[in-house]
């Protein structure tokens, strides 16, 4: 097994979508036009990693035409690597945003069947040649919920990443009327996934799925309760990463993260998010800040995170495009102009 450099890259897998929204906090097609943006839970890490410093490479597919040379641009613009990227005839995965207002809700519909992405098959990525080097795979639960191929996808390449002895990073994103779209068995697919894993993002909903029985998240206690059943359950697992939102309305929520060990917790103050302009990809950004900061023990990562998560909420799009000036900025607690 060949030494794993902990700076290397980190491989993120996963389908990228076309996000079209309704422009400024309109309803969708309310004016004639949409706004055209990039976007996918593990684009989004990859990016976000990039724009704070950190390696970050992709491994997708994505199609031979303008719409893929227009979202590699995206990638290269930001500092993603795109050398793990294949492209196929076909189309790209869309998504249908109308962003929430006051007391309504932002909503989300999907058209991503038969996507180039979705139509790959176990055996179309080289594992060995896209692991070398890399100092973590993150994916997350959309790619196996996508079908039964994209299922055997992702388990073809946590297998290989543990067999590489590259880390893996988990991220649940249950996305439950994807996994209702086919004959599927998320819980028995996704236990075999997390089984690889040494780092979930996921909470006590997530491992109620994953262990079929009911916990609560409310409260420290009963958070640590979940987080202990899944250690118990998954001897692999090092860390589980979180966050608990109480939503006040959709321009104004509160937000708190945590990081489980087998051994102990850490969870920081809960900060209060207002003025928000895009809640898309939030919790990418959290995974991204907790990976960013995971050397620096699970205190950092969970600050880092929380930190990253609260400035995407300011940004449009569903990228994080939060360097470490605006991480330090945003620690100070400075809230002027900059001049």
């Amino acid at each position: 097994m060949a030494s794993i450099d902990p700076s290397g890259p980190v491989l993120c897998f996963g389908e990228m979508l076309l996000r079209l929204s309704a422009t400024g906090r309109g309803l969708l097609l309310q004016e004639e036009r949409l706004d055209a943006r990039f976007g996918g839970a593990e684009a989004n890490v990859a990016v976000a990693l990039a724009k704070l410093g950190r390696p970050a490479a992709m491994a997708t597919i994505l199609p031979d035409n303008a719409i893929g040379d227009a979202a590699i641009d995206a990638l290269r613009r930001h500092g993603v690597i795109i050398d793990g990227i294949a492209r196929r005839d076909g189309r790209m995965g869309l998504y249908f945003l109308t962003p929430g207002a006051g007391v309504r809700a932002s909503a989300i519909f999907y058209d991503r069947a038969d996507s180039v992405f979705a139509r790959a098959r176990p055996g179309d990525f080289d594992w060995p040649a896209l692991l070398a080097g890399a100092g973590r795979l993150h994916l997350s639960g959309i790619t196996p919920a996508l079908g039964p191929d994209s299922a055997e996808l992702a388990l073809e390449a946590v297998r290989a990443a543990r067999a590489a002895g590259v880390p893996i990073s988990f991220d649940g994103n249950y996305r439950a009327r994807l996994w209702e779209a086919w004959d599927s068995d998320p819980r028995a697919i996704l236990t075999e996934l997390i089984r690889h894993a040494d780092l979930l993002f996921g909470n006590h909903r997530d491992i109620a799925l994953l262990l079929g029985r009911a916990f609560h998240g409310d409260g420290p206690e009963r958070r640590r309760e979940a987080a202990l059943a899944a250690f118990a359950a998954f001897p692999n697992l090092r860390r589980i990463a979180s966050t608990a939102r109480h939503i006040e309305d959709a321009d104004r929520h509160r937000l708190t993260a945590r990081i489980d060990t087998p051994d102990a917790a850490f969870e920081t103050a809960e900060i209060e998010v207002a003025g928000i302009i895009d809640r898309i990809g939030t919790g990418d950004a959290f995974a991204a800040g907790v990976l960013h900061s995971l050397a620096d023990g699970e205190a950092a990562a969970a600050e880092t995170g929380l930190a990253l998560a609260a400035l995407k909420h300011s940004i449009p799009g569903d990228f994080s495009l939060s360097g470490p000036r605006e991480l330090a900025a945003f620690r100070e607690g400075g809230r002027d102009v900059k001049r």
